[in-house]
């Protein structure tokens, strides 16, 4: 069960292993883009190249739903980046319903655990395999393994090793559960003894505005845990009050003692678009202005008059 390109890659892993995967159980299609044309999810584009039984619920409650996995009779199933399931769903195989998390849980519950880790600048996070239950992200754990976040890493990165790393932590613990081996750990045995949790809530649009007067490690955390999705923004203002969005994709973060205003732009109209914070200067490698493409800083600049606009994003 998974919608998202990083759920491709354990359904790649298992099929490998040589497992029998009875279904595909995927979002429905839906329309997308300028033309609204219908798209379905890239694990059904791999099911579909598989060959592989798809089955693709408006609602997961649905009696008849229900009834078709239940006529399946699978052993095991295996979620990633999925809804939540009812107990009606999870509670049919034999040897349970376990989930892949991108993070050490019980460290950053939620959905959006990458970027989270990333915007509160860990260096440390991993991949959990979990039997789901009746909350969110709370069920015993199966396995886990640490994953290194290097100090320049965008979200981007990090799901990259993460959906490598999970999924063979997803073959792992099919082969552990198979072989009637598995001890699942409480979470709350975790809880008594870690340090207090961060959760990862859902991201909202307003969560990805850049704050300029934040310290420069802080805005830098937050440009790269939203690379390349949904990604940060800002904006320009041009001098009759209208705005134009930005989006910024990649920057450095340079500390330096300074007297501008938080927000000020800093260019040589060419190559370099640095702007201020309260301790520094984020210099802005990557960007994508309104109704444009994501580009280069020299080509943001050779195509954008900066004088027609105020010398600072807000």
């Amino acid at each position: 069960m998974g919608t998202p390109g990083f759920a491709v890659a354990p359904l790649e892993a298992l099929l490998h292993a040589g497992y029998t995967i009875q279904a595909v159980v995927t979002a429905p299609d839906r329309p997308a883009g300028r033309g609204k044309k219908l798209r379905f999810s890239e694990v059904k584009a791999k099911a579909l190249e598989s060959g592989l039984t798809i089955l693709q619920p408006g609602n997961l409650k649905d009696p008849d739903f229900i009834s078709s996995l239940e006529a399946l009779e699978p052993d095991l199933m295996v979620v990633v980046a999925f809804s939540m399931l009812p107990a009606a769903v999870w509670q049919i195989p034999a040897l349970g319903t376990f989930n892949l998390h991108a993070s050490l849980l019980p460290q950053y519950r939620g959905a959006a655990p990458i970027n989270h880790v990333i915007i509160n600048g860990e260096s440390q996070t991993g991949v959990t395999t979990f039997l789901i239950d009746e909350e969110i992200d709370t069920g015993n754990i199966l396995l886990q393994e640490e994953v290194a976040v290097g100090p320049e890493d965008s979200a981007g990165d990090l799901h990259d090793r993460l959906m490598d790393r999970g999924a063979h932590l997803v073959v792992k613990t099919v082969e552990l559960l198979a072989s009637g081996a598995a001890r699942p750990k409480p979470q709350d045995l975790l809880t008594q003894t870690a340090a207090p949790l961060n959760l990862a809530p859902k991201i909202f649009k307003e969560d990805c505005r850049i704050l300029w007067d934040k310290p420069g490690q802080s805005v830098f955390n937050l440009i790269r845990g939203l690379s390349p999705y949904p990604a940060a923004f800002t904006s320009l203002s041009r001098q009759d009050g209208t705005k134009v969005l930005c989006k910024i994709y990649a920057s450095s973060f340079q500390r330096k003692d300074h007297q501008q205003q938080p927000g000020t732009i800093l260019s040589d109209g060419k190559t370099q678009l640095s702007v201020a914070v309260r301790d520094g200067w984020i210099q802005i490698h990557s960007l994508q202005q309104e109704g444009k493409r994501r580009m280069e800083v020299k080509d943001f600049l050779a195509g954008i008059n900066l004088s027609s606009f105020l010398p600072r994003f807000s």
